[in-house]
């Protein structure tokens, strides 16, 4: 029985609901946002900052991964603060893996708790549903046009995909990179959550 489940995902997708129902019927820990909130309280940095910081697109084109990338960096001060953020993101996670099963959303989860062997999910969707999903979750995308929500979602999207890449050395959302990728288009989270229940257990 899988005792954590990491969740990768697409904007609008159904993630992060996907994750609360999981952890609900599991009795599992949920982290998504927490971990935010965990680094601005042992960083003394502003929430606000931090969340830029972890949700903003990384200034380097290649990643952290690979060696003697700090000296091509013209900010150092920057990319050590990143560094930094990064670090204590990793150690709050382990130590949210250490203290009980638990669902996490985001933040490199997968990457960070690899040595644990997590179930590993990448949540997808098709275009329409997740503009659809986007328009119902968030009261100030009502009067949008889809062209404009779409545009929303590809910011979000190549942002995670940056901040993956330069983190871990790995595609976002590359199917090589997880133990199940899930296509949520059409169909009920609340079924999909049930399916995969039955696959941790």
């Amino acid at each position: 029985m899988y005792k954590l489940v990491t969740i990768g995902r697409q904007l609008g997708s159904g993630g992060r609901e996907l994750g609360k129902r999981l952890a609900e019927q599991l009795g599992y820990a949920y982290y998504d946002s927490e971990v935010i909130t965990a680094i601005a309280q042992k960083t003394e940095l502003a929430e606000s900052y931090v969340k830029q910081v972890v949700e903003s697109n990384p200034s380097v084109n290649f990643p952290i991964t690979i060696g003697h990338s700090f000296s091509f960096y013209p900010h150092v001060g920057n990319l050590n603060q990143m560094t930094n953020i990064y670090v204590e993101q990793s150690n709050i996670i382990t130590e949210m893996a250490d203290k009980s099963p638990c669902i996490i959303v985001g933040r490199c989860a997968d990457y960070i708790l690899r040595d644990r062997h997590p179930l590993r999910l990448f949540v997808h969707a098709s275009p329409s549903s997740r503009i659809e999903r986007c328009r119902k979750k968030a009261p100030e995308n009502e009067h949008l046009t889809d062209k404009q929500i779409w545009r929303n979602i590809k910011r979000v999207d190549k942002q995670r995909a940056k901040y993956y890449m330069f983190y871990t050395g790995h595609k976002w959302g590359d199917k090589i990179n997880y133990d199940l990728c899930v296509n949520t288009t059409d169909v009920d989270i609340k079924f999909i959550a049930d399916a995969i229940i039955k696959l941790i257990k």
